[in-house]
């Protein structure tokens, strides 16, 4: 009988480990480094604090969570599901839990409006021109007990996104273009960034099924007043020029031209993937239109992203 009972119990757990592996196939995380989705964050200049799971059981993206640290960050969501950057907030949380799981991370500089950010650089403050902190992207911070140039070192080896260290414990971090920086490379106080030189174009997500919709931002944005394509273009890591498809970004008239007016605009381009679009990797194009500037780029192409094989 205690034999009978101890198979079936070793029958049972079997079958719990070969259902949560196969779960974790089909429902691979959103993201390409995410920690458990559990995270402490608090702002040292307003003491607003979230401690919450940023996921719910089922893996999906916790709302009432992201809010909370929306209102640690200092920013007001402009539409529904419009956060402080997903991507970035994950990363956050895989690099925390790897040198200090559990532990509090201070705030020092969440999101900022380009008026705060333009009074940072009269101050003279490091802040730069087209500093991404004004579009959701980036977060200054520390953790207790945490040296700031080993933790530097760490996420630069990634090169996942920017990172960037002025001495002490304090690093930079955000989910725009991977490139990182010290005091004395960060380029701060140039006008390479002018005319749109330097602009990124970021999804909230690194994995999506066909079908489901992407919501892309432009970040480090010089100036406004230069319109986008109604086609957006998604092409293969791995290949050549031949895109692999074809799609048009929502709410964008006839006339095939949107112009990007404001900072708002910037975080409300959203189009839908193609319902057979294959497995794989790629990257999107999106192309402008109405240039304001000879030196601004004419095309654009975002961070990698992975198409998953469509659920059964």
């Amino acid at each position: 009988m205690v034999r009978l009972y101890l198979l079936l119990k070793g029958s049972l757990l079997f079958i719990i480990v070969l259902r949560a592996t196969v779960l974790a196939q089909t429902n691979p995380p959103p993201f390409f480094l995410m920690g458990d989705g559990k995270i402490h964050i608090q702002n040292v200049q307003t003491n607003k604090e979230a401690k919450v799971n940023m996921l719910l059981t089922d893996g999906s993206l916790n709302e009432s969570a992201l809010e909370q640290i929306d209102a640690v960050f200092g920013y007001k969501s402009r539409s529904k599901g419009d956060h402080i950057s997903p991507r970035m907030l994950f990363m956050l949380n895989y690099f925390s839990n790897l040198v200090a799981p559990g532990r509090t991370i201070f705030l020092t500089s969440g999101y900022r409006s380009p008026e705060y950010n333009d009074g940072l650089r009269k101050a003279g403050k490091i802040a730069a021109k087209t500093s991404v902190h004004m579009d959701g992207l980036a977060l200054d911070f520390y953790i207790e007990g945490v040296n700031g140039k080993e933790l530097w070192e760490i996420i630069r080896e990634k090169n996942c996104c920017g990172v960037g260290h002025y001495g002490g414990r304090e690093i930079h971090l955000d989910a725009a273009r991977p490139r990182f920086w010290e005091a004395a490379t960060s380029k701060v106080n140039t006008n390479e960034s002018d005319y749109n030189r330097k602009m990124y174009l970021s999804t909230d997500f690194d994995r999506y099924r066909p079908g489901q919709n992407v919501r892309l931002t432009l970040s480090s944005i010089s100036d406004l007043g230069f319109g986008i394509r109604k086609k957006v273009l998604l092409f293969y890591e791995t290949a050549g020029n031949n895109p692999a498809a074809e799609m048009e970004i929502q709410n964008i008239n006839s006339n095939d031209c949107r112009m990007i007016k404001d900072r708002s605009d910037l975080r409300l381009i959203n189009f839908n993937l193609p319902k057979d679009l294959k497995e794989g990797r790629y990257r999107i194009r999106l192309d402008f239109c109405q240039r304001p500037f000879d030196q601004m780029p004419v095309k654009i192409e975002s961070n990698e992203i992975e198409v998953l094989a469509t659920v059964p």
